[in-house]
């Protein structure tokens, strides 16, 4: 089975689509915002925030450090 080369490979599409007229475009504003409230809130309470970046989940702690989320995948 051929994989088709528009189809994204883990079923989300994360890069920015720069296309104004599609359906939901003005969520991006929203999207955006809801992220920082997170890293405010976060440094705030003295704690992190998760979220993926380069296909990878990584932690950002309030001082800026930003470092790759490791799960024990233990049975």
């Amino acid at each position: 089975m051929t994989k088709n080369k528009n189809e994204p490979s883990n079923g989300f599409k994360t890069e920015k689509i720069n296309n104004p007229n599609r359906k939901f475009a003005w969520m991006d504003k929203w999207i955006k915002m809801t992220g920082d409230m997170a890293r405010i809130d976060a440094k705030a309470n003295g704690t992190y925030i998760i979220y993926e970046k380069n296909g990878e989940l990584v932690k950002e702690y309030p001082n800026g450090d930003i470092f790759p989320l490791h799960e024990n995948k233990e049975s």
